[in-house]
């Protein structure tokens, strides 16, 4: 009997990740092993198993997607990412299979697209739905006229848009600290940082630019 591939679906609404792995595991070739509701708690349960294939929505409390898949490229290299969101974005898209990624498919999406897409990544493909393909064309060819200006969101680095996602998400530095492993005066550090560079100068506003970069589930 053929070894099925084993699947870990990061999905914040529990409903939703309930019946992703109940439609998966319907199939014979796939086995969901696990699953998580926020960012870290996708890093944690994907480093713990090794998957050879991780379906992530981009937009998670703790730590969003693109954080998610940046972290798991460097320390597990091998598994596979596939986001599965409800944004149609070319910046979103682009910055995916940037960080790593390997699919990209709409949460509009039907079983069978999405049966597709989890089939194409794990061949070792490279999986655009359909809708979005053109998106994806447009904004290769707009890049390839023409430089974009750094925008100051793109100055911040790794660590302090996380900082800015749970300070947006209303943790304090203290709780900030516990989720990031780091000491409240390095959180510290790093908000000091964040306003520097958006020239931002208090915890609304930098809670404002959070939920309009989509940095916060808002929903």
């Amino acid at each position: 009997m053929p070894k099925k591939s084993r699947i870990v679906i990061a999905e914040d609404h529990k409903i939703l990740r309930q019946g992703l792995g109940s439609l998966l595991s319907s199939s014979d070739e796939l086995e969901v092993v696990g699953e998580a509701g926020d960012g870290m708690s996708a890093i944690r349960v994907i480093k713990e198993l090794e998957p050879d294939l991780v379906i992530l929505d981009l937009n998670m409390p703790k730590m969003n997607g693109m954080a998610v898949i940046k972290e798991i490229k460097q320390t597990c290299p091998d598994t596979k990412i596939l986001a599965l969101t409800m944004y149609r974005k070319e910046e979103y898209i682009l910055e995916v299979f940037k960080s790593g990624g390997e699919g990209y498919c709409l949460k509009s999406s039907g079983y069978e697209e999405l049966l597709t897409a989890v089939r194409a990544v794990l061949s070792g493909k490279q999986y655009v739905s359909p809708e979005i393909s053109a998106v994806v064309l447009e904004g290769y060819l707009e890049s390839r006229r023409s430089v974009k200006e750094q925008t100051s969101y793109e100055l911040l680095t790794q660590r302090e848009r996380e900082v800015l996602k749970l300070v947006g998400e209303g943790y304090q530095n203290k709780e900030i600290a516990d989720y990031l492993c780091i000491s409240p005066k390095t959180v510290e550090k790093h908000r000091g940082n964040i306003m520097q560079k958006l020239d931002l100068h208090s915890a609304s506003a930098l809670t404002a630019y959070a939920i309009d970069k989509g940095l916060v589930v808002t929903e």
